[in-house]
């Protein structure tokens, strides 16, 4: 998985091997070895290539775009939970990674917002009640 993500991540930022090496302090035939999936990149390597990707270390490592149809990775902090089923009653059920990055429990109130154009979001009452007390919603607070 991590051998396919560098590779994944390189194309899509329209970079050489050559220039992944030079951003990150290594020689060229070192990302190529990662990229082969033939040697690994130590934690000090994997930590520069979330950096120089704007990932998350975990999503470097762990993703797998397979279990995520097909879609690239997103940027930190930007995250694809799948699919879900929307049952007879409009009930849905948030996945468990979502529930943990988020910190939502049993009981939890969510608003739901829809945009004709853009579709629905949730996000945590209390997050919208701070906005609203704030008069707007700072840039980069995470929930």
């Amino acid at each position: 998985m991590l051998s396919e993500n560098i590779l994944a991540l390189r194309k899509h930022e329209k970079l050489s091997q050559e220039q992944v090496a030079e951003k990150i302090g290594v020689s060229r035939q070192a990302v190529a070895k990662w990229e082969s999936g033939e040697t690994m990149p130590d934690i000090e390597n994997c930590c520069a290539l979330a950096r120089l990707f704007s990932v998350s270390l975990d999503d470097l490592v762990n993703y797998d775009s397979r279990q995520s149809m097909g879609l690239p990775m997103g940027p930190k902090g930007k995250h694809f939970f799948g699919t879900v089923t929307v049952g007879d009653k409009g009930q849905i059920v948030i996945p468990v990674k979502a529930r943990k990055i988020f910190s939502i429990e049993p009981g939890d109130d969510l608003v739901l917002l829809g945009d004709t154009k853009r579709g629905l979001a949730l996000m945590k009452q209390s997050f919208l009640i701070n906005m609203i007390n704030r008069g707007s919603a700072p840039e980069d607070e995470e929930t």
